[in-house]
């Protein structure tokens, strides 16, 4: 055993090796014994039993196969289980399954395509998006239930609910444990990259609490996606979906002000912007560009390049960005992207024009009564010079979001209108004294 320093040095390391390990150990499991579902839960068992005992005891020498034997006991243990339970129901013996023996790991065990075949299983199509993430935040992020409740706002007992019906799904699908097909990979990889998209957006802007970011699930999204990355290296939506995130969490730090506050785009401090996140995004542009393949990624990742590019907000070359927006509504047509798209307009060709691109949303339900939709709207009105109903939508915004940091932002953007109107209210042209 190595001894592993002071608590936090622990805290630090031990999430970051525990998350890192847990795809690679699921998958030796899984593949062992052809149980996705209790392989899963094996795991976060030796893993809960590694947060109890490194502390004490030192990091094993090889904690990667100290987690694999746990596990692997763990599953012994069911599998006797149920044969004895096989044993009690039926006198059949011909049907006995052999119990499985303890497992002492190899480096040698772990098959590389057993994280893709994870990410694969996780975004099962039988799986809603919020199960999806869940699923993939536990077995292939290594996030504990309690972590990934805590992360989406919800009680303990509603987030392990999903995650037991996620696994449910997928035992009763009957997917076996191995590599995708390419067909099957073709089929599937959309959802497994969309999964990967929304754990980011989530930790880069998130839709509920008090924390405008959630830089743990921003960073997870990445690891993931770099994994991806590493298995399908000349998948160009791969590469594109991986530039778009690091061109966008490049911009972090210079999002939010001394107290947590919300800053908007054309308000940032550039300097602070990450720029070697920036220079390996536009890197994995060129390379997925250079593939002859426009994806809805890629374009995204042009989009934020564009952004990323820009020394100052008044350097933007917004024209390009609305022939991308062009672009994208025909790759993926949506109307976040049409509301997108209507900033686009309205920054090359005026703020009219803008709200005219907008009247389109207004019979989409999705989208007619969302925050973002009144949000944008304000922004124009203001940008027009009409204030009433500039400050009419940014209240609408605020009290339609669930950011608390969006919804002070936005209540701030009123209350500055609204000073700024009294004055033209109490302005007397002619005045008598």
């Amino acid at each position: 055993m190595r001894a592993v320093g002071s608590a936090r040095d622990w805290d630090a390391a031990s999430e970051r090796l525990l998350r890192e390990l847990a795809p690679e150990v699921l998958g030796v499991v899984a593949r062992r014994f052809r149980d996705f579902p209790s392989a899963e839960d094996a795991v976060q068992e030796a893993m809960l039993a590694a947060f109890r005992q490194w502390p004490k005891e030192g990091l094993p020498e090889n904690p990667r196969g100290w987690l694999i034997r746990v596990a692997c006991r763990r599953m012994t243990d069911l599998v006797r289980s149920e044969i004895a339970r096989r044993e009690r129901e039926t006198a059949a013996s011909e049907e006995e399954q052999p119990a499985a023996q303890p497992f002492e790991a190899s480096e040698g065990e772990m098959d590389p395509q057993d994280t893709l075949i994870l990410l694969f299983m996780c975004c099962h199509p039988a799986l809603s998006a919020s199960s999806a993430i869940a699923l993939t935040l536990r077995a292939v992020g290594g996030l504990t239930t309690v972590e990934i409740a805590n992360a989406f706002l919800v009680p303990e007992p509603t987030m392990a609910q999903r995650i037991r019906r996620a696994k449910q799904s997928i035992r009763l699908s009957g997917a076996p444990f191995r590599a995708p097909t390419f067909q099957e990979r073709a089929d599937r990889l959309p959802a497994v990259l969309r999964v990967l998209y929304l754990i980011f957006s989530e930790g880069y802007a998130s839709s509920v609490g008090d924390r405008l970011q959630r830089l743990d699930l921003a960073r997870e999204a990445i690891r993931l996606t770099r994994c991806a990355r590493a298995l399908m290296p000349a998948d160009p939506e791969v590469a594109g979906l991986l530039a778009l995130m690091l061109l966008t969490d490049a911009r972090r730090t210079a999002r939010t002000g001394r107290d947590g506050e919300l800053i908007p785009l054309d308000k940032q401090d550039r300097s602070l912007w990450d720029s070697d996140e920036i220079a390996e995004g536009a890197a994995l542009l060129q390379f997925a560009l250079s593939k002859g393949v426009m994806g809805l990624y890629q374009l995204q990742a042009s989009i934020a390049a564009l952004h990323d590019e820009a020394i100052r907000a008044e350097d933007t070359d917004w024209p390009q960005i609305l022939a991308l927006y062009v672009l994208l509504q025909s790759v993926a047509p949506g109307p976040m992207v049409t509301l997108n798209q209507a900033i686009a307009v309205a920054m090359t060709h005026g703020p009219a024009r803008g709200l005219e691109h907008l009247r389109a949303l207004d019979g989409d339900e999705s989208l007619r009564t969302h925050y973002r939709l009144d949000a944008v709207r304000a922004h124009l009105f203001e940008m027009l010079g009409d204030l009433e109903p500039a400050i009419r939508h940014y209240r609408a915004a605020a009290a339609g979001t669930s950011s608390l940091p969006e919804q002070h932002y936005l209540n701030a953007q009123a209350a500055r209108l609204e000073e700024a109107r009294e004055p033209r209210k109490n302005h007397n042209p002619h005045p008598t004294s």
